[in-house]
This record gives structure tokens, sequence and C-alpha cells, in this order.
């Protein structure tokens, strides 16, 4: 797969509104994917909000692996950070709301030495297509964040406030300007981080199913109904799956475009599974 790089202009822009607005906050929220939890981190933006109280939220959680989640929010706490997981279409929002007045707390109790009932104000960040906006809405509960599940739909700053003493700034998400590690980078792609309209989808779907394969044979199986014995390749493995799933053409050709378009939307879905894609480091 050639390299995926994706930064279009409105990141850089992006990148200028955090830094301006980076005093106004008291702490951070920052949201992954908890299906690739270090994947959909931007060390970016960990480096401009360095210094800040911060919250890691591992978001989209009824889309992962719960054993996996477990595990991953046990590594990332024992790095000493305060870490939660998150369904952003059903989470527990009063759980959510203890954890965020709890990580801007310094701030507060800095204000309240001095007679002050401060606005506690947090910057909600992320990488694109983790769910910040869906995830502002769920706290404030209704449709305040324009949501999409496509990325690059956010493009400007957003402050929504939650109650009386609480304000929540929605960014819009922001890649690295380069992807260097390729392997991470074909992740994004396949959470649709990544637009898909500047890659080959059915060579993406391809190498999504041989991921999928090696971690979730089971599932997969299931889904496209696939033969027992997996294809070795990636692309006998999008032919198996259109066959499958009768995604074939008129004269019997296979329809791999469509194929691989939904087996990429199905995936995202969560229709083929709680699959988490991104394992722990070896330590």
């Amino acid at each position: 797969m050639p390299s995926i790089q994706w930064y279009p202009g409105h990141m850089a822009k992006t990148r200028r509104l955090l830094e301006e607005q980076l005093r106004a906050v008291d702490a951070v929220v920052e949201l992954c994917d908890a299906r690739a939890p270090i994947a959909t981190r931007n060390a970016d933006l960990l480096r401009l909000t360095r210094g800040k109280a911060r919250i890691l939220i591992l978001n989209k959680a009824d889309l992962a692996d719960d054993r996996e989640t477990s595990r991953w929010l046990e590594y990332f706490r024992k790095m000493g950070l305060e870490t939660m997981r998150f369904n952003s279409n059903g989470g527990k929002v009063n759980a959510m709301l203890e954890r965020i007045q709890g990580a801007a707390k310094p701030a507060i109790e800095k204000y309240a030495a001095r007679g002050v009932k401060k606005t506690v104000r947090l910057m909600v960040l992320g990488i694109p297509n983790v769910g910040k906006s869906t995830f502002i809405n769920r706290i404030n509960g209704s449709a305040v964040a324009k949501a999409s599940d496509r990325p690059g739909v956010t493009r400007a700053n957003q402050w929504v406030k939650i109650g009386p003493y609480l304000e929540l700034l929605d960014t819009p998400g922001m890649l690295p300007p380069k992807l260097d590690d390729q392997y991470r980078a074909r992740l994004l792609s396949y959470l649709g981080s990544v637009r898909d309209q500047i890659l080959d989808t059915e060579e993406l779907a391809s190498g999504l199913l041989m991921l999928l394969g090696k971690i979730a044979p089971d599932a997969v199986r299931a889904r496209f109904k696939l033969p027992e014995i997996l294809p070795e390749t990636p692309e006998e493995l999008l032919e198996a799956a259109c066959k499958g799933r009768g995604w074939i053409l008129s004269g019997g050709r296979l329809d791999t475009e469509r194929g691989a378009a939904l087996v990429l939307d199905e995936f995202r879905a969560g229709k083929v599974g709680k699959i988490t894609i991104e394992r722990l480091p070896e330590a």
C-alpha cells in the first residue's frame, strides 16, 4: 500500500486556534478510539497541551473488545494518566462529569481560595473521527455540536455551555503533519480517521480483512460468510467476501468496489463484532 498521508489546510488552522485558546482552558479532555488507543493519539497535541491537567477518554468502547479495553486502561493508568472508557451513544454521563470536574479541580480550588466561583473551561481534542462532537452532545444532552461518522466535519472551535459553571470547547480533529508510522496510519484508515477518498478502498478493505482474519477469525468468517480456511492473500479475501455476501455484478463479476466500501462501513459500525485492532505493546 502506498504511503498514507492526510493533512488538509484546515488542520494547520486548527493548530493555530488551539494555541490561541489554550490559555483560556483549565484542563484537557483527550479522546482516542478504544479500538486503537495509541494509533488514535496525536503526539503533536500532547506536546501542544503539555502542562495542562488531562483526562484521557477511550471512546467508542462499545465497539471494542472489553478485555482489551480493560488492559489498555491499566496500561495508561500505570503511566499516570487519568483514564476511563466511554460510549458516546449511551455512556454514563454523571460518572463522566465527575471525572471531568475532578480533572479541573486544581483550577477550581485555586479560584475558590480567592472567593471566586469560577466557570470551568475544558478543551475536548483528538484526531478526526474519534467522536468529539458526539461526546459533547452526549454530555450536554442535546445535539449542539455538529457530528458525523466522516473525518473533517468540525472545522472551527465551538464553546458549549454544559451548566452554569462548566463549558466545553469542541475542536476540529487534527492529525500530525506527517504520519511516520505507516502501520498505525493504516489502523487510522481502517477506523475512518483518514478520508477514504484519498485511498484505494479495495486495497484498504483487503488489508483490513487480513488483519481481522488474524485477530478475530471467527467473527470475520461469520459476518462475510468466508470458508473455514481463509484465503492467504488480501485480494483473495476480499473476493471471498464478495462471493459469500453475494456482491456480484451481471455476468458473474465480483463487485469488489461495493464490497470494499461495505467491509469498511460494517467494521466501523461494529457489525463485524467488538474488535480491538491495536494490541498492547510488548513490554
